[in-house]
């Protein structure tokens, strides 16, 4: 399948305001894809890229492939534009990945020059918005997954189900398109095969969390590695959230695993790094337990990793996914010791202000052990797999700080109109990172900006350019204010303070405060050491 149908496909979806229209427009490229792989005019993994690309991502994690240091890019419409298939497309991509070692990043910028001196101008707008992971078109996985199953004929639970069992939304369109809706059943909860994570809803507050759960546990909402465990005999497999391998990175998880009296079992948990004193260790630490390919044995005498186990999918044999989590949750105590499992608090009424009132100290004290807060899990809440189930409500303190915009970037997709991405800077009074009295950058985000955001930063953000936009980035004079919510601070050597923003997003711009009232970088710092 052409590059250039995809593209188009991606522009009409961004035309429209209806998700039944965005599901149609998906659904019919879909089937066209299918036609071309049974006349044998196109490969089946087609499909596959067909519907990654249109949610918005590529196969490969990580290209390599730094945009800011490209040159110019030449115009579109030299001989043979608008011929590159998707499978030329995901080459030249995974090509750019396995570079590696002096001279990489030259050999992928002339890699990647070559293949966008074959494209048409919407061709390159949309394969640089997947490189920058900013195609929005409105058509998030929920949007594709519809689409999918309306291509393949079946139920969209169907879909959704087999996805979440194999947590591969392109692997379950192409065996559905090419081999009809009876091989859906080969995706199914099995022992060793990741299934997508079930995700938590937020409150704003346990009482608030209570009133929409009902009864249900409180339990500690750790800020570590979310572990899904396979057990199958002495066989272990550990896998991230996003369902990587880890397990030869992580040898002691695999070790406790192995001695838990259990022959086959999937299991949900969180791995943490821990002070002696049984506070978390910053999550760097911890998540490079998952990213590090240094020797296992030394990382783990380094930074060794505590096991906290809070759900169990599948035992010895039964699944357990329909099973309420209250019943869940028995069956783990009964199979497990308890200091392996997540501490848990029950609420059996929630309108009795005694069981409440523990309830929040119990999370407050949750925050005072240096825990990111707790998570509400509804007694009768199945395990939706890939789903933000209703049943799982997250509480946790939101720390906000006032920072400068010191640029803008355009936006790509759905926002090319508009300046959407924010480079964010604190005051730096004592110049130890530059001028004193400066800023100094922490990070880029464009979460949390609405429509309405996006509209009044790209009118008033230019009034404050430092010189003409590049194209891309406008730099800024450091005189715009904006609020930034974020869920913690963290060692980044990318920027000139060695610290970043995680999780960054925008609560509102502050045009009623001058950039002298900015919080500082000592500031920053102190969220580091808490």
């Amino acid at each position: 399948m052409l590059l250039a149908d995809v593209a188009r496909t991606s522009n009409q979806v961004t035309g429209t305001s209806s998700r039944l229209s965005k599901g149609s427009l998906i659904a019919d490229l879909l089937q066209q894809c299918a036609r071309q792989v049974v006349e044998g005019k196109a490969p089946a993994d087609e499909i596959g890229l067909a519907t990654r690309y249109l949610s918005g991502s590529l196969r490969q994690r990580r290209t390599g492939i730094e945009l800011s240091e490209l040159p110019s890019t030449p115009d579109a419409g030299v001989a043979g534009a608008g011929l590159v298939t998707l499978s030329q497309l995901d080459a030249v991509m995974q090509q750019a990945s396995e570079l590696a070692g002096v001279g990489s990043s030259r050999a992928r910028a002339e890699l990647f020059l070559a293949l966008v001196r074959r494209l048409t101008a919407q061709e390159r707008t949309f394969v640089l918005g997947l490189l920058r992971g900013e195609v929005r078109q409105g058509a998030l996985e929920s949007v594709v997954m519809t689409a999918v199953a309306k291509a393949g004929g079946v139920p969209l639970e169907d879909v959704r189900r087999a996805v979440a069992a194999r947590g591969d939304l392109p692997g379950v369109a192409r065996t559905l398109l090419v081999d009809g809706p009876e091989a859906l059943d080969l995706f199914r909860l099995t022992v060793g095969l990741g299934v997508s994570p079930m995700l938590a809803t937020s409150a704003k507050s346990v009482p608030e969390a209570l009133a929409k759960s009902g009864p249900a546990s409180v339990e500690w909402k750790l800020d570590g590695i979310r572990a899904q465990i396979h057990k199958q005999g002495n066989d272990i497999r550990v896998l991230t959230r996003s369902l990587d391998d880890i397990t030869d990175r992580v040898p002691e998880v695999v070790e406790l695993i192995s001695s838990l009296p259990v022959m086959n079992a999937i299991f949900d948990g969180e791995l943490i790094a821990l002070h002696s004193n049984g506070r978390p260790r910053p999550f760097q630490e911890t998540g490079s337990r998952a990213a590090s390919r240094v020797d296992p044995t030394v990382a783990r005498a380094r930074t060794p990793l505590t096991v906290f186990l809070f759900d169990v999918l599948h035992l010895n044999g039964a699944d357990l996914i329909d099973e309420p989590a209250s019943a869940r949750r028995a069956i783990l105590e009964k199979a497990l010791p308890l200091p392996r499992l997540t501490p848990r608090l029950r609420v059996d009424d929630v309108a009795e202000p005694a069981q409440v009132a523990a309830a929040t100290a119990f999370a407050a004290d949750a925050v005072m052990r240096g825990h990111e807060g707790v998570v509400i899990k509804a007694n009768d809440a199945t395990y939706e797999m890939g789903r933000r189930g209703a049943g799982w409500i997250k509480v946790k303190p939101v720390h906000t700080l006032d920072l400068v915009i010191l640029a803008a970037e355009r936006g790509n997709g759905r926002r090319s109109r508009w300046l959407s991405n924010l480079h964010l800077g604190a005051l730096d009074p004592a110049g130890r990172f530059g001028p004193q009295g400066g800023f100094v950058m922490l990070g880029k985000t464009f979460r949390g900006l609405t429509d309405e955001m996006l509209r009044w930063q790209t009118t008033e953000l230019p009034r404050h350019a430092v010189g003409p936009t590049d194209g891309y980035i406008l730099k800024l004079r450091p005189e715009v204010m904006v609020e930034v919510a974020f869920d913690g601070v963290q060692a980044s050597p990318r920027y000139p303070a060695g610290l970043a923003l995680r999780f960054a997003r925008v609560v509102r711009h502050r045009p009623d405060k001058k950039a002298t009232e900015a919080d500082t970088i000592e500031m920053v710092e102190a969220f580091r050491q808490s």
